[in-house]
């Protein structure tokens, strides 16, 4: 699969989602204390993700 979330455990302990696509991470959320909590990081994501406007700060 060329894209995919990927839960892991950070060395604190706490839960992470993070984004890859092909191989390379896009982006990484902050840590979660459950893995539920990133679970719907992941839901959020798709669902609004989306639809989510584009601001250029540069």
């Amino acid at each position: 699969m060329a894209h995919q979330f990927q839960i892991y455990k950070d060395k604190a302990g706490e839960f992470r989602v993070r984004f890859k696509y092909n191989d390379e991470i896009m982006f990484s959320t902050e840590g979660y204390s459950s893995k539920a909590s990133a679970k719907n990081a992941i839901a959020s994501i798709q669902k609004n993700g989306p639809g989510a406007e584009i601001v250029d700060e540069s």
